[in-house]
C-alpha cells in the first residue's frame, strides 16, 4: 500500500511508466533494509519513504532533455512528435513555442523519432547522467511534398490560368455524386446545383459548355439524361489519375471548341505494383496497377459499381427505385524503344435505372397560402444507356525538345428511356392559423386532377477521331500544334408526349358537335421525330509560349490561333488566342495575369434539337469573346505558405443559342437568336489551414444576362398596340453569389484519422 501510495507522488505519466519499469532495483534494496529494523522505525522509515521516494527517484535515476525546435526559417514548429522507441514509442510533443521537455532514466542509450506531417523525419540518440539537465535545439527540413498545390505547382502553370488539383484529394471529398467533378464544386466561377450529378456550368455557362480531356482526346456527357437520379458514374476514374488541371476561362488555343471551361486529365504512368478497394452503401471500386521488370510496360485498371438507392428513397417522390451503374476502364502502356511508346485507353459503362413511383407528397407557398400537393402514381421508368470508348496512340520522342504523337480513337454509346407513368394529384389548401390546433393540416381540397407522361426514347451516336499532337522547345520558348478530324453519326427516335385531365377537362379534347378541326385541342405536350446525321469536323491549332527576363521581372506570353471546320454548317471558324504574365521583382510573391481570345462553339447534336424535336439545317455556332485578368499571390500565414487568387472577367456573347434546363436536362431553342455578356469576379484562398493536408475557400460575385432578339410582344394601351421588347434578361444560370469551402483536419497524435468539410452556398 505504502508503495502504491508513493508511485501516485509522481506528477507525470511518462515518469510513471519510465519509473514502473526501471526502479525495480532501488525498491528491493529499500525492502530489505525495511523489513530489517524493528517495529517503530520500520514505520518511521516506511514514513519517510512515502514522502520523499518520488523526490530521491527523479533526482537520482532521471536526467532531462529539454530544447526548441525550429524550421529553416527560425520560426518555432508545434506539434513535433517525440517518440522514444525503447520505451514502446511513449513520448511528448512540442508546445505552441517549439519547445518540448522530457525525462528519461539515467545511464541508459535512447532513441528519440522527432516527426511531424509537414517535416522531415529526425532520429537521434542520447544517453545522460542523474540529475543531469541536457538542451538540445533543433532545425527540421521541410517536406518537398509538403503542399501539393503551392509548392509542387510548376512554374509554367502558374503562368496559366490553368489550377491543378490534387488528385489525392478527390478521393476523400465527400459527395453523393463522387467523381473529379465533386472537387471542382467549391472552385471560384463554378456552380454545381445538383448532389446527384456530376454536371457543372462556369461562369454563367452550361453544362456543354464544358470541355473534358482524357490523356488529350475529348469525352462526351450522356444525351438523353433528364434527372440526376438517372445519371451514372462520370466517364473520369479518380483511382486512376495522375494530373488534373482546369480552367474557367481564357484558356489556350490548343484546347477545344468550347466557350466556358476545360477540365485536363492524365492518367497514371506506374512504376510499381500498388491496388485499392472501397466500399460504401452507395457502391464500391477497385483498382490495380503495375509494371514489368524492365519498366517498358505498364499497366491501370479500375473496377466502378454505383448505387444510389439508399438516397433515392429519401426523396419526397417514394417508391421502388432500382439503379445500377457500373464501368471499367484500363490504360496500357508499352515502351517498344527509350524513343517509341505506344498506349491504349478502354473504357465500358453499363448503366440502368428502374423506378416504379407510389406516391409524393410536397408542401409550398407562402404564410398567406400555404398548399399541400398528393400525387398517386401508377406505371414505370425504364432506362439505360452504355458507352464503349478506346483509344490507341504512338508517342514518339526525336529528343529532349521535339515530341510527336498520333492518336485514334472511337466513342459509342447507345441510350434508351421509357416511361409510363400516371399521377392523380390532389391540391389541399392548409390552415395556417398560428395556434390553431390543425396548424399544417388540410382544410378542403382546391384541385384534383391527372397526367399521363409517355416516352419511347431511343438514341445511337458514334464518334470517330483521329488526331496529331507536336511539341518543340528551344530554350525559352515551346511550340505546340496538332490537327484533328473526326466523324460524328448520330441516329435519334423521339416519340413523347403528356396529357392531361384536370376536373373533367382533358387534353387532346376535339368536339363532337363541330367537325371544324380548328376547334380541336391537341395534347399539352407531343413530340416524335426520326433524326439521322452523319458530319465530318477538321480542327488545327498552334500556339508558342515565350518566357523572358528583363531587369529581373520574368514575362511570358502565349500566342496562338485555332482552325474548325464543320460540314454541316460549312463554317470556317478561326479563334485566335493571347495570354501574357508578369512577375516582377519585387519584395512580395506577386505574379498579374491577362487572357483574351475568340472563341466558337460549334453545335453538337443537342444544339441542332428544337422543343419539338427537328433538327435546324441553318444554325451557327456560339461566339464568345473572353477579357480575363488575374493576379496570384503566394504568402505566409501560420509559418505556412497560401495562394491567393484573384480574377476579374468580362466575356461577350453573340449568336448565343437559347436554352431551358430542367434538373439536368438541356432543351435548346436551336436558333441563333440571342446575345448576351457574363461578368464576375472570383476569389480563391488555398494551403495549409491545419499543417500538413490541404483546404481551399473561394467566393465569386457574377451577372450574366441575354437578350433575345424575338421575345418581344404587343400591349394594347388606349387602343394602341405597344411593342414591348423585354431587353436583357437574367440566363437560367444566373447565380450572384457564389462561396465554396473545402476543409481538412486530423487528430494531432493520430493523422490517419481525418475530417473533410465542404460547404457550399
Amino acid at each position: 500500500m505504502q508503495i502504491f501510495l508513493a508511485i501516485l507522488f509522481l506528477n507525470k505519466a511518462n515518469n510513471f511508466l519510465v519509473f514502473k519499469k526501471h526502479v525495480n532495483y532501488n525498491f528491493l534494496h529499500v525492502f530489505k533494509l525495511m523489513f530489517s529494523m524493528k517495529s517503530k522505525k520500520k514505520h518511521f522509515f516506511s514514513l519517510c519513504i512515502f514522502i520523499f521516494m518520488p523526490f530521491i527517484i527523479n533526482a537520482q535515476d532521471y536526467f532531462t532533455l529539454s530544447g526548441k525546435i525550429n524550421n529553416q526559417n527560425g520560426i518555432a514548429i508545434s506539434e513535433i512528435n517525440l517518440k522514444i522507441i525503447e520505451l514502446d514509442n511513449i513520448g511528448v510533443s512540442t508546445d505552441n513555442s517549439g519547445k518540448y521537455k522530457i525525462k528519461l532514466p539515467a545511464n541508459k542509450e535512447f532513441t528519440i523519432v522527432f516527426t511531424h506531417l509537414q517535416y522531415e523525419e529526425m532520429i537521434i540518440k542520447i544517453t545522460g547522467k542523474p540529475g543531469e539537465n541536457i538542451v538540445n535545439n533543433f532545425t527540421l527540413k521541410e517536406k518537398i511534398n509538403s503542399i501539393p498545390i503551392v509548392n509542387v505547382e510548376v512554374k509554367t502553370e502558374r503562368q496559366t490560368n490553368l489550377q491543378r488539383i490534387d488528385p489525392k484529394i478527390i478521393q476523400i471529398i465527400p459527395d453523393v455524386a463522387g467523381g473529379i467533378e465533386a472537387s471542382l464544386k467549391a472552385f471560384p466561377g463554378v456552380a454545381k446545383n445538383n448532389e446527384l450529378s456530376s454536371q457543372y456550368s462556369v461562369r454563367g455557362g452550361n453544362f456543354d459548355e464544358n470541355l473534358v480531356y482524357v490523356n488529350d482526346i475529348e469525352v462526351y456527357r450522356p444525351f438523353l439524361i433528364r434527372s440526376g437520379q438517372q445519371e451514372g458514374l462520370s466517364f473520369v476514374n479518380p483511382d486512376l489519375v495522375s494530373s488534373i488541371q482546369f480552367s474557367a476561362g481564357g484558356f489556350d488555343a490548343k484546347y477545344g471548341d468550347k466557350i466556358a471551361s476545360v477540365l485536363d486529365i492524365k492518367y497514371k504512368k506506374p512504376t510499381k505494383f500498388a491496388s485499392t478497394i472501397s466500399a460504401s452503401l452507395l457502391g464500391g471500386s477497385l483498382s490495380f496497377e503495375g509494371c514489368s521488370k524492365n519498366h517498358r510496360f505498364t499497366h491501370i485498371s479500375g473496377f466502378r459499381y454505383k448505387s444510389s438507392q439508399y438516397i433515392l428513397n429519401s426523396l419526397d417522390t417514394k417508391g421502388e427505385y432500382k439503379p445500377s451503374f457500373t464501368d471499367f476502364q484500363t490504360y496500357l502502356t508499352y515502351d517498344i524503344t527509350e524513343k517509341f511508346e505506344i498506349t491504349f485507353l478502354g473504357n465500358y459503362a453499363m448503366n440502368s435505372f428502374h423506378f416504379v413511383p407510389q406516391t409524393r407528397e410536397t408542401s409550398f407557398g407562402t404564410i398567406d397560402e400555404a398548399l399541400k400537393l398528393k400525387i398517386y402514381f401508377d406505371g414505370q421508368e425504364r432506362d439505360k444507356n452504355s458507352t464503349l470508348f478506346g483509344a490507341f496512340s504512338t508517342n514518339y520522342k526525336f529528343n529532349d525538345n521535339l515530341k510527336i504523337s498520333f492518336t485514334g480513337s472511337a466513342y459509342s454509346a447507345s441510350e434508351q428511356e421509357n416511361f409510363d407513368i400516371m399521377g392523380q394529384y390532389f391540391l389541399n389548401e392548409l390552415d395556417k392559423e398560428m395556434g390553431s390546433n390543425n396548424l399544417g393540416d388540410s382544410l378542403m381540397n382546391i384541385g384534383v386532377g391527372t397526367f399521363l407522361n409517355h416516352a419511347r426514347n431511343k438514341l445511337n451516336a458514334s464518334v470517330i477521331n483521329f488526331q496529331h499532337r507536336g511539341t518543340f522547345k528551344n530554350n525559352n520558348s515551346t511550340i505546340l500544334w496538332g490537327t484533328n478530324i473526326q466523324n460524328e453519326i448520330i441516329s435519334d427516335k423521339i416519340h413523347e408526349w403528356e396529357m392531361l385531365d384536370s376536373a373533367g377537362y382533358s387534353l387532346p379534347y376535339t368536339d363532337t358537335l363541330n367537325s371544324d378541326s380548328s376547334r380541336q385541342i391537341g395534347m399539352y405536350s407531343f413530340i416524335s421525330s426520326n433524326n439521322y446525321m452523319s458530319t465530318y469536323r477538321i480542327t488545327a491549332f498552334i500556339q508558342k509560349t515565350n518566357t523572358i527576363e528583363i531587369d529581373s521581372n520574368e514575362y511570358s506570353f502565349t500566342i496562338g490561333i485555332r482552325e474548325n471546320y464543320w460540314t454541316f454548317t460549312n463554317q470556317l471558324l478561326i479563334s485566335p488566342r493571347a495570354s501574357l504574365s508578369i512577375k516582377p521583382n519585387w519584395k512580395h510573391d506577386f505574379l498579374f495575369r491577362f487572357s483574351t481570345g475568340y472563341y466558337y462553339q460549334p453545335p453538337f447534336y443537342r444544339e441542332l434539337r428544337d422543343l419539338n424535336g427537328q433538327i435546324n439545317n441553318n444554325i451557327e455556332a456560339q461566339k464568345s469573346i473572353h477579357f480575363v485578368l488575374g493576379t496570384d499571390y503566394i504568402f505566409y500565414a501560420w509559418n505556412r505558405p497560401f495562394k491567393f487568387i484573384t480574377e476579374l472577367y468580362y466575356k461577350n456573347f453573340t449568336k448565343l443559342i437559347p436554352y431551358q434546363i430542367d434538373n439536368v436536362r438541356i432543351r435548346y431553342l436551336a436558333k441563333n437568336n440571342a446575345k448576351g455578356y457574363a461578368t464576375g469576379i472570383d476569389f480563391k484562398v488555398n494551403g495549409k489551414f491545419v499543417p500538413g493536408v490541404e483546404s481551399w475557400a473561394s467566393l465569386s460575385v457574377m451577372k450574366t444576362m441575354e437578350n433575345l432578339s424575338d421575345d418581344f410582344y404587343y400591349k394594347n394601351e388606349n387602343n394602341i398596340l405597344v411593342k414591348i421588347e423585354p431587353g436583357y434578361i437574367p440566363r437560367p444560370t444566373d447565380q450572384l453569389v457564389n462561396f465554396g469551402l473545402f476543409f481538412q483536419d486530423y487528430l494531432p497524435r493520430n493523422p490517419s484519422y481525418k475530417m473533410q468539410l465542404s460547404l457550399l452556398f
